[in-house]
């Protein structure tokens, strides 16, 4: 039986991505200073405009301005003449206190109040669903479309950045579609990928340059054939880009930073926001259980989905699909994640250590994947080895 899959990612200069960026920039000037700061912090960016806004507590003192401005230098946009530039882009910082309200739930869990031990003072931060995966399409335990979508894009910013390619400008973004037969990856179908560049070069001199120097770097040579497709600024011109061609916003490539659409999603975003946030939390979280139980042999696929309500520190649900590779049943492998894993936001946060300023590291090019992030650790899979048995 034979289908189709196709994921997408996007370059550090993609508009949406400027934005989970500063947020995560943000977030980590503010937790290197105190560890135990609310961070509920979102950006938008248009032409020569940012707004940086949300919520945060803290003691830490951050001149969010400059970081804000300091990231987008970094990623590229520093000249003048493209719409926007790090130097004299208008920025205004709208950032509050978190609610009091919200505060209350998530210092004083409803375990707490009935007497509960140190890992229930903390209640989840909101209510929400929250989505785990893994499966041994690739040696980083993902599915293989979004994993060639990150290599690519990374590559094509790489030659950017190096000047390899000198004619580069940061916005981008790129799409790969595996076929499949009988649920293993047989070769990749098409290969989409678009790159802002400046007025001087051809599109004939663009696509060449790409497809040796980016694209074919990437591919793996034993999944490409003469039938592969590829589309390489298939408009034509991309000169316009960034937030000059198009408005950016915190939060809105979750498909990009998660599984590439091969995993349901909650809805909640990531970046910008502090451990005590389940959206990002409890999906570390759930990604970990799911490398773990892939890794021990007790699956070759995975998928957990936990649920909160605000205020309580345990989930109202867990529930476990491994769409029948299994070697337990999936109501006895959720069992099994309920006793193994303390999937309580304190426990969670002192278990993956996210009071740390790790956050940047995640806002470009996936959340997970990388291998040097403690919720890629798959040091519970000799234990539930146990299992097999």
């Amino acid at each position: 039986m034979k289908h189709y899959f196709t994921s997408e990612s996007v370059t550090v200069g993609h508009p949406d991505k400027i934005c989970d960026q500063v947020s995560d920039a943000v977030l980590d000037a503010i937790l290197s200073q105190d560890e135990f700061a609310r961070v509920a912090c979102e950006v938008s960016v248009c032409t020569d405009y940012m707004l940086i806004m949300g919520e945060v507590t803290t003691t830490a003192k951050v001149d969010v301005e400059k970081v804000a401005r300091d990231t987008v230098r970094r990623i590229g946009y520093n000249k003048d003449g493209i719409g926007f530039n790090a130097d004299t882009v208008k920025i205004d910082v709208r950032l509050n206190r978190q609610s009091p309200d919200i505060a209350l739930g998530v210092d004083a869990s409803q375990e707490a109040k009935a007497g509960g031990d140190l890992h229930d003072q903390t209640g989840a931060g909101d209510q929400g669903l929250m989505f785990g995966y893994a499966c041994r399409e690739t040696e980083e335990l993902m599915p293989l479309p979004i994993m060639l979508s990150h290599k690519m894009c990374e590559k094509l910013e790489q030659v950017r950045q190096s000047g390899e390619i000198d004619y580069l400008r940061p916005d981008g973004k790129g799409q790969v579609t595996v076929e499949y037969k009988n649920g293993k990856p047989l070769r990749i179908d098409t290969v989409v990928l678009s790159t802002q560049h400046n007025e001087q070069v051809t599109t004939e001199q663009l696509r060449k340059d790409v497809k040796a120097l980016v694209i074919d770097k990437v591919m793996p040579v034993d999944l490409v054939d003469e039938k592969t497709k590829y589309y390489i600024n298939p408009t034509g011109r991309f000169e316009v880009g960034g937030p000059n061609g198009d408005s950016g916003l915190t939060g809105r490539k979750i498909i990009v930073d998660t599984y590439g659409g091969k995993c349901p999603h909650g809805g909640g975003a990531f970046s910008g926001k502090d451990p005590t946030k389940v959206d990002r939390s409890a999906t570390y979280m759930a990604r970990y259980v799911c490398k773990n139980i892939v890794e021990s042999g007790l699956a070759d696929e995975c998928q957990l989905q936990v649920a909160y309500a605000i205020g309580v520190a345990k989930p109202v649900s867990v529930m476990v699909n491994t769409f029948g590779t299994g070697k337990l049943s999936d109501e006895q492998l959720a069992d099994v994640v309920v006793k193994e894993f303390d999937l309580r936001p304190s426990a969670i946060i002192e278990k993956l250590q996210l009071r740390k300023p790790i956050y940047s590291r995640t806002a470009s090019y996936g959340h997970f994947g990388k291998q040097d992030l403690s919720w890629e650790q798959t040091d519970k899979a000799e234990q539930l080895k146990k299992y097999l048995n």
